[in-house]
């Protein structure tokens, strides 16, 4: 997801680097409060194409939050387990671009974390070592269901 619109119910359309400059923006706004990044991605499936929605969550800890979403289709899978594993590999990029976007601004402080849908009850179960070991590998804090709501609740909102 390079080029693509961010979207903030809020805000309307923007940019990747528009967005970054709102979350940097934001925390700026309350620099004691405590942040968490969390990233995540869902999708759908439709006759011929997948609908993935990456979100990024900015968590003011016990204060709220805002989010941003993006959408890319793409042809069609053929299996859940390619779009699951496509699902993480979207949210990985884009946590590592969201990383670059705000590597100028040193002072900011926060936790990220790589929400990915897939849980212990249902047909993901089998692919939980395997993505959760990935993401851990690359070295971002990880979260499956039920607590990983920047893909299970929020980017399923948008697919």
């Amino acid at each position: 997801m390079t080029n693509e619109m961010f979207y903030n119910p809020h805000a309307g359309g923007m940019s990747f680097n528009a967005m970054v400059q709102r979350i940097v923006d934001g925390m700026h706004a309350d620099p004691k409060a405590r942040y968490e990044l969390l990233v995540g991605t869902d999708s759908s499936v439709n006759s011929s194409h997948v609908d993935y929605v990456s979100a990024i969550v900015v968590h003011k800890v016990g204060k709220g939050g805002r989010y941003y979403w993006a959408r890319k289709r793409e042809k069609k899978t053929f299996s859940l387990r390619q779009r699951i594993w496509r699902e993480a590999w979207l949210s990985f990029e884009l946590a590592q671009r969201l990383l670059k976007g705000l590597a100028n601004f040193s002072l900011l402080t926060f936790n990220l974390e790589i929400h990915v849908d897939i849980g212990e009850n249902g047909p993901t179960k089998e692919l939980i070592d395997e993505v959760v070991g990935m993401i851990i590998g690359s070295g971002f804090a990880v979260r499956i269901k039920p607590e990983a709501y920047a893909a299970s609740s929020v980017a399923d909102k948008y697919t």
